[in-house]
């Protein structure tokens, strides 16, 4: 993860942001499909991928499970399986997620994932060296979960759905007395999809102010490339956002998630918007040559004689630049010609007295 920031007057800019392609279980549980998506996040240039590492004793206690209760719409009334048989083949294994840790390395393109439990936690960081942990919406007011996290001493990612401010307040300064100030915080909305008066992406100018040591970016659950772009707009130096081949498939994010070329569209604007927003610093960018050719110098008006003295109305201002400046006419007026001069010239030092 190479996101980087420069301090300039009390005003922060990153650096082109760092695009994740969130997997998810978008995989389904097949490995075929999972190498597919890494070769297509890559192939729409996308810095990383990232999974979810989670097992049916992970992520939901017995009772969500004796409930049969699936939060999506799509799932809820199925009588093909249920909710703890899709868990489980929807999860992914260590011995997978390393097999797809190396493809990507293999491919250039980095590999995490989003732990649910400290045993997947020790796994990331210990067996499959992931170069940032990202922590799930869901766990952000974990507060011993973040505690032991933070103390693996890994680059920490954290999205804000659910919380308010005061619970981003504490896991963020959880994470610091932990020890670990590697953190970069995600603007997130948890609806699968928000509309878009929800989305709030005021939030990041928000959490730019409340934490400027910090890099912000945007966990993205909206439709299209619009809202994720727009973040670039507002500073976001990393946007997550789910990922598949087919918003048709079979699976939980599918509908959310972009689809290669959508992804393409916001690694390549992102990189654009990031590039157009520049300096802090108002300055003209624009060449000498381009400066003269569209400002104005000062003509006259008339034929004027050797010896005439220079009045107002014996001036006017065009196109190109190169001789007097308009904010020079005060020097101009009044001032002897030196020789006869012909009606809309240029006026020079040469010809004045």
């Amino acid at each position: 993860m190479k996101v980087q920031l420069t301090k300039k007057k009390e005003i922060y800019n990153f650096s082109k942001p760092y695009i994740i392609a969130e997997l998810g279980s978008n995989h389904n549980g097949d490995m075929k499909l999972a190498r597919k998506l890494i070769l297509e996040a890559k192939e729409a240039g996308a810095d990383c991928v990232k999974f979810q590492s989670w097992s049916k004793n992970s992520i939901f206690a017995r009772k969500k499970y004796e409930d049969n209760y699936f939060i999506a719409d799509d799932y809820r009334d199925r009588t093909d399986y249920t909710l703890e048989e899709i868990v489980d083949a929807y999860s992914i294994s260590e011995e997978e997620l390393l097999a797809m840790k190396s493809f990507a390395d293999e491919i250039g393109i980095d590999c995490t994932s989003t732990p649910f439990s400290k045993k997947e936690v020790d796994f990331l960081v210990d067996k499959m060296d992931t170069p940032f942990i990202k922590v799930a919406s869901m766990d952000l007011n974990n507060y011993p979960f973040l505690e032991y996290l933070a103390k693996k001493n890994k680059p920490i990612i954290i999205s804000t759905g659910l919380s308010e401010l005061y619970e981003i307040d504490k896991a963020v300064h959880t994470i610091e007395k932990a020890g670990n100030n590697q953190i970069v915080i995600l603007h997130c909305v948890s609806t699968y999809p928000p509309i878009d008066s929800d989305v709030n992406l005021n939030n990041i100018k928000t959490l730019m102010q409340t934490y400027p040591e910090y890099p912000i970016g945007f966990s993205d659950h909206t439709l299209g490339t619009a809202i994720p772009l727009a973040s670039v707009a507002l500073g976001a130096c990393m946007i997550e956002k789910h990922f598949t081949l087919d918003k048709n498939m079979e699976g939980w994010d599918h509908k959310v998630s972009a689809t290669k070329d959508e992804m393409k569209e916001i690694v390549d604007n992102s990189k654009r918007i990031n590039e157009a927003l520049g300096s802090f610093r108002i300055t003209a960018t624009e060449s000498n040559e381009k400066k003269r050719e569209f400002r104005r110098s000062i003509v006259l008006t008339r034929e004027m004689k050797k010896g005439e003295v220079i009045q107002l109305d014996d001036i006017d201002y065009k196109r190109p630049g190169g001789g007097f400046d308009p904010e020079m006419t005060d020097f101009i007026v009044g001032r002897t010609v030196n020789k006869d001069l012909a009606f809309d010239h240029i006026l020079a030092q040469e010809d004045i007295l």
